[in-house]
Formats: structure tokens, C-alpha cells, sequence
């Protein structure tokens, strides 16, 4: 493997820890964020009379995780495309 291809990849690398880091952070933050913030939340009452804190850890949680998981695919593919490691 020719020093350019090491550099390559190892930018690629990086990119990709860097998202992946990113990502991590923001699912914590909702995971446990909704839960520390739930006493608050829970003063507001949404749709059929649910606690939005109990809306916010039994759906929101979820739906946020999975649009993590398309931004994740999307920021991969753009990222693989710049490194020229796509298929």
C-alpha cells in the first residue's frame, strides 16, 4: 500500500470516528437527557392526556435513534465518496 493510501485511509478513519462520536453524543443526550428532564416534562400533557416526559422516553427516544441511524448512512456515503472508498 502506497503512503498515499495509508493517508487516505486513515483520513477516512478519522472522518468516520468523528460521526460516529458525534452520533454517540446526541443519543446520550436524548437517552438520558429526557429521563433527567423528565420531571419537567412531565407538567405538559400531549395528545390523549400523556405526560409529554413519558411520550418523550417511550417514542421520542426511538424515533431519535432511528433518524440517527439515516444521517448516520447518508454522512458514510458522502464521506466514503471524498475518500474515494466507496463501491
Amino acid at each position: 500500500m502506497s503512503p498515499k493510501d495509508v493517508e487516505r485511509y486513515e483520513g477516512h478513519f478519522r472522518a468516520n470516528l468523528g460521526l460516529a462520536v458525534k452520533l454517540l453524543l446526541v443519543w446520550a443526550l436524548v437517552s438520558l437527557g429526557a429521563g433527567a428532564a423528565l420531571v419537567w416534562l412531565d407538567q405538559f400533557r400531549i395528545l390523549t392526556g400523556f405526560p409529554l416526559g413519558y411520550y418523550m422516553g417511550a417514542q421520542g427516544a426511538q424515533v431519535t435513534f432511528v433518524i440517527l441511524i439515516f444521517v448516520y448512512a447518508f454522512r458514510m456515503r458522502t464521506i466514503d465518496q471524498k475518500y474515494g472508498v466507496d463501491e
